[in-house]
């Protein structure tokens, strides 16, 4: 019998009546409501059909279901089998790893809950009904097995393996295996194959310009906060940077963190797209727009088992300079005791990776090392660190040197992308914008155009100083010690939390002077940062 492709139910490819080809057979649309209806009520009768109930539980980053051990049909051992269920509904479906409830008052027979992730990516509503299954373990596991013997993956291999991690189809533990292969080796293919994965799964901005400059910092430091001094001097002159920044997640506060001091981050891409338009720029949150989901499952991993290698630092970077539809990146990699880099040979060697895989991706780089030794400006945390942004901004006499004259630096480096510019005018060019109030006055348009903030962050009230043990001169900071006190104290969580620290490296002190504050919004935890200070402050110095 001929086989037939129509267009839709009434008219097929030949202008004639048709319907759907199944098998050799041509089944009449009655019949193919019929058999669809039929599929749907074995489902219903193989896989038990439950009604969705939203728990205000984080989970994050799992996907987490809950069912009550008992009153749902199973026994115990075909729970302990579903450890990993598939849940589907209308049109939608995740994965979820299976927590049993043994409160009647949590659940109700013939519920399921959904902890808050996997209730906002399943994406249906309280009440609708699905159906749950045994999930079968992802394919691309068998992948991982191999990194862990010591394989090299393939392009495509390494592909499925972050699309199935974007997607929620792997546990913690499961990621950890494979972070924990990929930090043992991972070949410069490799390291590129991640790259471009991690881009191509979430969402890509395309801002149809040829030049889309950005800046970005490897993090570590404290205090470091250039961007929002970078991104307004920028805008002022007339480049496109579009910032999307990411908000803390070890450190005391990130871009988005502080930026949210002053105004709202929580942007999605209609808004962002239409205040790039008019302000050139933008200070966003960049969780809310997807860039780069992977990375963000792949950091709450890597982040416990402190893993930070040069390779996947290099991925997880460019990834979401790539997703963001960057063409052009200024890349601070600090260098010091203390720091993420320690010392200029992997300051160096980290360089020519950075340098091999942007071009590999076609993404125009300008690396620069800088002074990683002690923290950037005077605040550590969003209130503080906003005040030291908005006093170089303002130039304000007392306004941080460091702070002022490291993001001139990196600016003056991403004007030099402008083709209109005489090469080495930038940094005399990102001067005179800050010097006129031009880059202040495209900050207030950009604070206007994401919306001002309302919630007025006060500093935190209790505090407590921390004072010299002796006289003499500060030699060091450890900035991995001051950003644990700060967080500790409640940063960035408590936007008014932090550290105002009142000397730097070189300053000579006398007995008893104070060294830094600590500000915190809740007793306790300015008790919990009072003790970590006490143990060791952070500071040495030497008589």
């Amino acid at each position: 019998m001929e086989r037939r492709c129509p267009r839709n139910w009434a008219t097929g490819v030949d202008g004639k009546t048709a319907a759907p080809a199944f098998g050799q057979l041509r089944i009449a649309p009655p019949l193919i409501a019929y058999s669809l209806a039929r599929q749907r009520k074995r489902k219903a009768e193989s896989h038990p059909m439950l009604t969705i109930r939203r728990l205000a539980i984080d989970t994050y980053p799992e996907n987490t279901a809950f069912l009550l051990r008992e009153s749902n049909g199973y026994s115990a051992e075909q729970f302990q089998a579903l450890r990993k269920i598939r849940i589907s509904g209308e049109n939608a479906e995740i994965l979820a790893t299976l927590a049993l409830v043994d409160e009647p008052a949590m659940l109700k027979p013939g519920e399921i809950g959904l902890g808050e992730q996997a209730f906002r990516r399943l994406g249906l509503p309280e009440g609708a009904t699905v159906a749950i299954e045994q999930a079968m373990p992802p394919t691309s596991l068998e992948f991982v097995r191999r990194k862990i013997d010591g394989d090299t993956l393939q392009d495509d291999e390494i592909s499925a393996i972050i699309r199935d991690i974007a997607t929620h189809r792997y546990s913690p533990m499961e990621i950890g295996a494979f972070l924990v292969a990929c930090a043992s080796f991972m070949s410069t293919q490799e390291t590129l194959a991640v790259t471009r994965a991690m881009a191509d799964v979430g969402h890509r901005f395309d801002w149809k310009a040829r030049l889309v400059v950005d800046k970005h910092c490897i993090g570590g430091i404290p205090g470091n906060r250039t961007s929002m001094i970078v991104v307004p001097i920028v805008a002022a002159h007339g480049l496109i940077m579009p910032k999307t920044s990411s908000r803390a997640i070890t450190s005391p506060s990130g871009t988005a963190d502080t930026m949210e001091v002053l105004a709202n981050v929580d942007l999605c891409e209609e808004n962002m797209r239409a205040i790039v338009a008019r302000e050139k720029a933008v200070l966003a949150w960049g969780g809310r727009v997807n860039l780069s989901p992977a990375d963000d499952v792949l950091i709450s991993v890597e982040r416990p088992l402190r893993i930070d290698t040069f390779d996947q630092m290099v991925a997880s970077i460019l990834s979401k300079k790539l997703a963001a539809g960057s063409t052009h990146l200024v890349l601070d990699i600090p260098v010091g005791p203390t720091a993420k880099v320690r010392t200029q040979d992997d300051a160096v060697r980290l360089r020519k990776l950075f340098e091999h895989i942007a071009d590999k991706i076609g993404l125009v780089i300008d690396i620069v090392i800088t002074d990683g030794s002690q923290p950037v400006g005077r605040g550590i945390g969003p209130v503080l660190e906003a005040r030291d942004v908005m006093a170089v901004l303002r130039n304000d006499a007392d306004a941080p040197q460091d702070l002022r004259e490291h993001a001139l630096f990196l600016a003056g480096r991403v004007l030099d992308f402008d083709p209109a510019l005489r090469g080495g005018r930038g940094y005399a060019r990102a001067m005179e914008l800050l010097a006129s109030g031009e880059a202040l006055a495209a900050m207030d348009r950009l604070v206007d155009a994401q919306g001002r903030q309302t919630t007025k962050f006060a500093l935190g009230e209790h505090v407590h100083e921390v004072h010299a043990l002796h006289g003499g001169r500060v030699s060091t900071i450890d900035c991995h010690r001051i950003a644990r006190i700060a967080r500790l104290a409640g940063a960035p969580m408590d936007k008014g939390a932090g550290i105002d620290l009142l000397h730097k490296v070189g300053a000579e002190v006398r007995k008893g002077q104070t060294l830094y504050r600590i500000h915190a919004q809740s007793r306790t935890g300015l008790g919990f940062a009072r003790d970590l200070a006490r143990e060791d402050s952070g500071y040495e110095v030497t008589q």
